[in-house]
């Protein structure tokens, strides 16, 4: 992450979209339109391409996660003051799972900013919906549209 990344969720609560194949980061005070940062796991070995195997092994197993991307998804997140985790899934398929697992073991530091980590649809939630749902859950007011062009700003009221 650069230094303008950090920044953007440096002391802020922040919802952290997590799955095997990207991690979303939007902190909770975005603007209408604001790109979430995202945090892509690099996989040299191709063990996310595929997570479950069953070949040879009639149980099935999950392959070795990837402490790199717990890792990179962890150092992004440092700075925030409180983070909302969602994920999907259940059990060893949950992506979202497997990173609080990481930082209640390896950065606990962390961990203690993690308030909650929920399991949604999150690949039927576009970023605006993943938006209000942290700032409903951080119990933050959306900006509101002032109908003019300005966010989050009250309307200038005129007495006579």
């Amino acid at each position: 992450m650069t230094e303008a990344d950090i920044e953007l969720v440096r002391g802020k609560n922040v919802v952290a979209v997590i799955d095997f194949h990207r991690t979303s980061i939007y902190p909770t005070d975005a603007s209408p339109g604001q790109r979430p940062e995202h945090v892509v796991p690099t996989d040299p070995h191709g063990y996310f391409h595929k997570l479950h195997h069953q070949a040879g092994n009639p149980k099935g197993i999950y392959e070795a996660d990837s402490p790199e991307y717990w890792a990179e998804i962890t150092e992004a997140l440092v700075p925030a003051a409180a983070i909302l985790v969602l994920g999907h899934g259940k059990g060893k398929s949950n992506a979202s799972h497997h990173w609080v697992e990481y930082v209640a073991k390896h950065r606990r530091d962390v961990a203690a900013k993690v308030v909650a980590d929920v399991r949604v649809g999150i690949d039927h939630l576009d970023d605006e919906q993943v938006l209000e749902l942290a700032q409903a859950y951080f119990s933050a007011l959306p900006p509101r549209d002032a109908g003019d062009g300005r966010w989050g700003e009250p309307a200038n009221s005129q007495t006579i």
